[in-house]
């Protein structure tokens, strides 16, 4: 009870910073609301095939959350809040507290961006479990890796250019099946949970959670 209360009182931190400031928000709404419109209007994406229609979305939830998910450590350190969530809390409640910050914060986003894209390029869900494990897997993949990359450049000078050098590299498998998985969910639809591509997926989560559950602290102490 005590580490989930910590774990909580980080969360409950940064979600009370975020709707003070709403710069975040803000910011990727603006940024998600900016490529719609664009790909609308310049690349004409109503008028291409349903396949790549179904992954286009994925470009645009990648860089929108590169432009605000690296904050999660890198604003600790600009507001020189760093060493005193050090002393207060444990790694592994750090680690808990901001991953659930931004899994919230990314769920969020990719549920406004999928109404929006979906009635704008006249989308459809074909495989209702297919868009869950989608939306709910790819939202904890994105998380992880920004919350376990934001951690390591977040000492480092121009950490905005770091992340995103870091993340990117990272993100790529996770795009692909995500991409993937989204053909069936909107067009080809899913027979069967036993996929494996969705198992990849489910994989691919899993095994970025329990990396930085594991390598947090040597980053934490370090």
């Amino acid at each position: 009870m005590i580490w989930l209360r910590n774990t909580l009182s980080v969360f409950n931190k940064d979600i009370r910073i975020e709707f003070r400031t709403r710069f975040g928000i803000n910011m990727v709404l603006a940024f998600v609301a900016a490529s719609l419109l664009l790909i609308m209007f310049t690349l004409r994406a109503h008028e291409l095939d349903p396949t790549p229609k179904s992954g286009l979305i994925w470009i645009i939830i990648l860089f929108a959350a590169l432009s605000a998910l690296g904050r999660s450590f890198i604003a600790e350190t600009d507001k020189n809040t760093y060493d005193l969530l050090r002393v207060y809390s444990s790694g592994s409640n750090v680690y808990a507290g901001k991953l659930l910050f931004n899994t919230t914060f990314t769920l969020f986003i990719n549920v406004v961006t999928f109404i929006l894209y979906s009635f704008l390029m006249d989308l459809s869900v074909a495989s209702v479990p297919a868009f869950f494990v989608m939306l709910i897997f790819g939202t904890l993949g994105l998380s992880a890796v920004s919350t376990m990359t934001a951690a390591i450049v977040s000492q480092a000078d121009r950490k905005g250019a770091v992340f995103s050098v870091l993340s990117i590299p990272l993100f790529v498998p996770l795009i692909l099946l995500l991409t993937r998985v989204t053909k069936m969910a909107f067009i080809d639809g899913m027979n069967s949970l036993l996929n494996s591509d969705v198992a990849a997926l489910i994989g691919f989560a899993g095994a970025t959670i329990t990396a930085g559950v594991i390598l947090f602290d040597f980053i934490w102490e370090d």
